[in-house]
Formats: C-alpha cells, sequence, structure tokens
C-alpha cells in the first residue's frame, strides 16, 4: 500500500465518522439537548454536563473531517461515544439485535473508528498533518 492510498484511506475514515457523529450534533443544536440532560441528571450527573454533548458531536467532528488536531478530535468523539452507552445504552451492551447484529453495532462502530483514527493520526490530506 502506498502512503498515498493509506492517507487516502484515513481521510474517508474521517470523513465518514465526523459527518455521520455531526449530524447528531446537528440534531442536537436544532432540537435542543433535553433528552441527554435527561439522562445525565438520571445519573446523579448536574445538568451542565449535558453540554458536553455539543463538544462530542460538534466540534469534534469538524476537528475530524478537517484534520485539525484529529486524534483529540477522534478521542473526544471516543469519550462521547463511552457516555452515550454508558447513559443511553447500557441495558443493550450484550444484546444482540432482532436481525442478529449486535444491538449496538453503530455505536461500536463509531467508537472503534474514533479510536483507531485516535492512532493513526489524519494524514497527508488535512490541515496540520500528525
Amino acid at each position: 500500500m502506498t502512503r498515498t492510498n493509506a492517507d487516502l484511506g484515513r481521510l474517508l475514515l474521517r470523513i465518514a465518522l465526523g459527518a455521520c457523529v455531526l449530524l447528531h450534533g446537528i440534531a442536537k443544536l436544532t432540537g435542543g439537548i433535553a433528552g441527554v440532560t435527561g439522562l445525565v441528571t438520571a445519573v446523579g450527573l448536574p445538568a451542565f454536563v449535558a453540554y458536553g454533548v455539543y463538544v462530542g458531536e460538534v466540534v469534534a467532528p469538524v476537528m475530524l473531517i478537517l484534520g485539525w488536531y484529529s486524534r483529540v478530535g477522534a478521542l473526544l468523539i471516543a469519550i462521547n461515544m463511552l457516555a452515550a452507552v454508558g447513559l443511553a445504552h447500557r441495558a443493550d451492551l450484550f444484546k444482540l439485535a432482532e436481525t442478529g447484529g449486535y444491538a449496538l453495532e453503530l455505536q461500536a462502530m463509531y467508537l472503534i473508528t474514533a479510536l483507531a483514527l485516535a492512532l493513526m493520526g489524519p494524514g497527508r490530506f488535512s490541515v496540520d498533518e500528525r
């Protein structure tokens, strides 16, 4: 595999993960975070913690797409996904979906892709190659 192919692969992963997570963030920007606030306060955390969802679903994906401190952006997305699983999806952690796949396959894919990008870095096609 050439360096260019590897860098294009990283770019595709950054854009795909960043765009998918950003769409969740846009939904929260337009619809509010009342649901997240409810989940956060239900486990005894202060309500302001819910605003962290904007970091994980708006700021971090933009960082990832641009390749600007993308390792940090990817780690923020991974933390966001761990929080989402812990707050909203705990009951499904060890379940299969009705179709036979893992019940949290989307969340797992986001988390693992974010961790992989944090380890690999953005590649050459980024604002700051690292």
